[in-house]
């Protein structure tokens, strides 16, 4: 579930929250109450800013500041189907038969995740925490054995990189889901953040036919696109494929075709090696709703056993609705070389709300698309095997350290996947980093402690003066607990962070045992 209700049992924390953030800005009194105003609105947050007036407070990418979780909510929108409603208003449909008129037109350069905070604070001025600070306060936590007999952490400067506290940083761990970070970084960095994933029609190669090829989109829907949504927030929708095909076919006289569909974008085998699982559909580049046997259904949930043929069948019946025959059985097809028969076409949203959307709900289906994605991009096998060793060969070119490493799939569902928490922290810093502002995403996506995704219900009780000042990818599987993101100290020093433990017996003690690691951070100036 994306955000929650907040209902007046909450007001008190609230409050207290709202003061502890804006005193840490340095806003007065008024600026606390809107702040207090806009936690309820929290989960619709693209980025960490406030604005009011001729103040504005954010996070310093280059690494000062208070990563406050407060938006300007006009701008961002409310949350529909996990997702940002209004990312981005300047949408403009392209031109050119069979379009659907959603597809935007180029994105123009996002304003900056992370930018300084207040007149006179630089990396100079703000202080950083002392190595020896940190050790004081971290170390003791990591003897806690909720974490496991493997336990490792990192905690960098966002502004110069610099290690400031290290527990094994360099040792080799299972991820679990801290592996999107890097699947994002690799698939922003090798397509960029407005790149977007078509699924199309085309004439067969047989009179009368046509061929419905998937792209790859693992968030096209059946539903058709409400209208005046924002195409760049709401995903393509094969309904509005269907109108746009029907409409083309009937311009070129034609009321009866045989459609077949077209998956040979990928290779390898379709179910992930865990197999037949609710936390992932079978991985073809054809698929509606994710495969879900109920579309509205979120998080773990029955998939179909094909999703190609599934979503075909969906598609042969709205072609039906709209006037033009399907005979014959609808089956596995390939379409002709060439892409200016082109019947119609709808294309994803940007990589960049994929990638958000991805990290927020911490969603299998797409990061396993977008592996396969960067795979293809870099000429690899579009395979679970291709897409990790793109997503290696990707990192590896912008220089982050490898040591150690192995990649096995996308999303961190294999257990047999091994990062470092150095590696996690470095991939944060480097998207950090004003020198890859395409990379922009994958801080916005991360979920914010007590507020929005995976960490929605974390960060109460004890860690609740941490909620909105950790955003965090967290990491789950059978006995392994991950936590990587960004967190403010007390001082206002934005810092990165990666917490990694295996060999957990109790998942609920790891995790409190993780959020206290990152609480520790915000709450210390650590001298």
């Amino acid at each position: 579930m994306i955000g929650r209700d907040w209902s007046h049992s909450n007001s008190d924390r609230v409050r207290r929250w709202a003061v502890s953030v804006s005193r840490r800005a340095g806003l007065d009194r008024g600026a606390v109450r809107a702040v207090a105003g806009l936690r309820p609105v929290l989960a619709a947050a693209r980025r960490a800013t406030f604005e009011g007036g001729a103040t504005r407070v954010a996070v310093g990418a280059g690494g000062v500041g208070l990563a406050v979780a407060l938006v300007a909510v006009t701008a961002a929108g409310p949350w529909a189907d996990g997702q940002r409603v209004a990312e981005r208003n300047w949408a403009a449909a392209r031109e050119g038969a069979g379009r659907t008129g959603r597809t935007p037109a180029t994105a123009p350069s996002a304003p900056p995740v992370l930018a300084g905070l207040g007149p006179g604070l630089s990396p100079q001025t703000v202080p950083l925490p002392t190595g020896q600070g940190l050790d004081n306060a971290l170390s003791p936590l990591f003897d806690d054995p909720a974490l496991g007999a493997v336990r490792a952490g990192v905690v960098l400067d966002a502004a110069t990189g610099r290690q400031l506290y290290g527990h094994d940083p360099d040792a080799p761990s299972t991820p679990a889901s801290t592996t999107k970070i890097a699947t994002a970084v690799a698939a922003l960095q090798s397509l960029g953040d407005d790149y977007r994933i078509p699924t199309t029609v085309v004439p067969g190669a047989a009179p009368g036919g046509i061929v419905l090829v998937g792209g790859g989109d693992p968030t096209l829907t059946a539903r058709p696109t409400p209208p005046g949504t924002d195409p760049d927030a709401t995903p393509a929708s094969l309904s509005d494929l269907a109108d746009a095909t029907a409409r083309t076919l009937k311009e070129r006289g034609w009321t009866k075709v045989q459609l077949s569909y077209d998956t040979s974008l990928y290779t390898g085998p379709l179910l992930h090696p865990i197999g037949v699982d609710p936390n992932i559909a079978p991985v073809t580049p054809l698929m509606v709703d994710e495969g879900r046997v109920d579309p509205n259904s979120t998080e773990n949930a029955p998939r179909v056993a094909d999703p190609a043929d599934s979503a075909a069948q969906a598609f042969a019946g709205m072609l039906r609705d709209r006037g033009i025959t399907v005979d014959g059985d609808v089956r596995p097809g390939s379409a002709p070389a060439g892409e200016e028969a082109r019947l119609a076409e709808v294309d994803s949203m940007p990589l960049s709300a994929l990638v958000e959307r991805m990290l927020t709900n911490s969603d299998n289906d797409i990061a396993e698309a977008l592996a396969r994605q960067t795979a293809i991009s870099l000429g690899k096998p579009v395979s679970f095997a291709g897409g990790a060793q793109a997503i290696s060969e990707e990192l590896g070119r912008i220089g982050l350290p490898l040591a150690g490493t192995s990649f096995n799939d996308g999303s961190g569902l294999d257990r047999d996947d091994r990062l470092t928490a150095q590696l996690l922290a470095r991939l944060l810093y480097t998207a950090a980093d004003p020198a890859h502002p395409q990379l922009r995403p994958v801080l916005s996506g991360l979920p914010i402690a007590g507020f929005t995704g995976t960490l929605s219900d974390r960060f109460s009780g004890a860690t609740s003066d941490a909620a909105g000042l950790v955003h965090a990818k967290t990491g789950t599987l059978t006995g392994v607990n991950t936590l990587a993101g960004t967190a403010v100290d007390a001082d206002g020093r934005l810092l990165v962070f990666a917490f990694m433990a295996s060999g957990t017996q109790n998942a609920t003690n790891a995790v409190t045992a993780l959020d206290r690691l990152a609480a520790t951070v915000t709450n210390c100036g650590c001298r």
